[in-house]
């Protein structure tokens, strides 16, 4: 099995299904949440099983290299998150108080 039949490398941190704008890191994130690759074709109809059955076979083959992958892409997303939160104007921050109030008063 070939690399390039199933996904675009686009960055170090940017692989997709070829063709799609889908990450393989969705995929993957479907396989561990227990779907099958037919469930996983049913959650992107555009993708063709065979892709998906690639991409979950070079998962396999490439566990430990994909989990890293994985782990550096969640810790950037979780970064600039952080970094989004803390630069978000004093009226978002009001907001996001009230409702974390609300969601925390019992409900009448």
């Amino acid at each position: 099995m070939h690399l390039d039949e199933y996904l675009d490398i686009l960055s170090e941190d940017t692989i997709r299904l070829k063709g799609h704008r889908l990450g393989l890191e969705q995929i993957v994130e479907r396989y561990h949440e227990g779907y099958s690759a037919e469930q996983i074709a049913l959650e992107y109809p555009g993708v063709d099983l065979e892709q998906i059955y690639g991409v979950i076979a070079y998962y396999l083959h490439n566990k430990d290299a994909v989990d890293a992958y994985i782990a550096r892409i969640d810790a950037a997303a979780a970064a600039r998150y952080r970094e989004w939160s803390a630069q978000m104007p004093e009226i978002s921050q009001r907001v996001r108080a009230v409702l974390a109030q609300r969601r925390q008063e019992p409900a009448a």
